[in-house]
């Protein structure tokens, strides 16, 4: 006799596309004194993220949802068809929250320049408890020096103490701030004593 349910050989939701998506489980449970690297991916029919006009609407986006209800944006790395961000918030909830609510200003703006409705965003966040300064000091290298590692791999040379302008790193002294001062000990101490090199494109 057929039965349903159970595990076998193809079942379950099919991908969208060649890349694996976000898993499904449960997220893991976060403490107040770690910060968290996600990275976002977008749907094909995005323009590219790193135009004036995208970026433009990315920035209006993190200046309204940096710093709300314990959830802080520290760091954003926007690349062509994705985005990097160093956030720290109170607990699981409030980094659910607060990325959701980032999210929706995101998908409004860009819907709005585009012309058109739906989903911009291709998957779930993918998360990353960052929990040792070593740790910190990787993602925060990693994010602000993320353009450089795209540049190489088409081909463009870049000078790696560069500041990209669409990050965290660009100095820009008009308009509200685009990120949160952060208050973990681990953003605001101990990843410096690991990453001089990143620590420098901010200084």
């Amino acid at each position: 006799m057929p039965t349903w349910g159970g595990k076998r050989r193809g079942a379950g939701r099919k991908p969208k596309s060649e890349r694996p998506g976000v898993p499904h489980v449960a997220r893991p449970l976060l403490s107040k004194h770690h910060p968290v690297h996600v990275t976002w991916r977008m749907l094909p029919h995005v323009w590219n993220l790193r135009s004036r006009r995208s970026f433009r609407e990315l920035s209006a986006a993190f200046a309204e949802a940096c710093n709300r209800d314990g959830f802080r944006l520290i760091h954003f790395s926007v690349q062509g068809n994705h985005l990097h961000l160093i956030v720290e918030a109170a607990d699981a909830v409030r980094l659910s929250r607060g990325l959701q609510g980032l999210a929706v200003r995101i998908t409004r703006r860009l819907n709005r320049l585009m012309g058109r409705a739906g989903k911009v965003f291709a998957d779930r966040f993918h998360q990353h408890v960052l929990r040792s300064p070593a740790e910190v000091a990787q993602a925060v290298a990693y994010v602000l020096g993320n353009f450089v590692v795209h540049a190489l791999r088409r081909g463009e040379r870049v000078e790696p103490a560069a500041r990209d302008e669409f990050s965290s790193a660009r100095r820009t002294g008009t308009g509200p701030p685009l990120v949160a001062p952060a208050q973990t000990w681990l953003l605001r101490v101990g990843w410096r004593r690991r990453a001089p090199h990143a620590y420098s494109l901010l200084a």
